[in-house]
């Protein structure tokens, strides 16, 4: 692991190179990246609201409709 030390060192090369103003652009790009990693892994899959099919709808409706009458 990296110490305090090579921290500083590490983020003083990368300002150079960069510069302060990009260095909110490459964190964000980085934080993305890695994101879309983790979701091409499956490993961020988050559960989608299950929809009720057309025909559950539609039978439904059918059935409110019988009962009005």
């Amino acid at each position: 692991m990296l110490d305090g030390l090579e921290w500083a060192a590490l983020l003083a090369i990368v300002m150079i190179v960069a510069g302060g103003k990009k260095l909110p652009e490459l964190g964000s790009g980085l934080g993305k990246g890695i994101s879309e990693f983790k979701k091409a892994l499956g490993g961020d899959a988050k559960p989608e609201d299950p929809k009720p099919a057309p025909e559950v709808e539609t039978k439904a409706a059918e059935t409110k409709s019988n009962e009005s009458r």
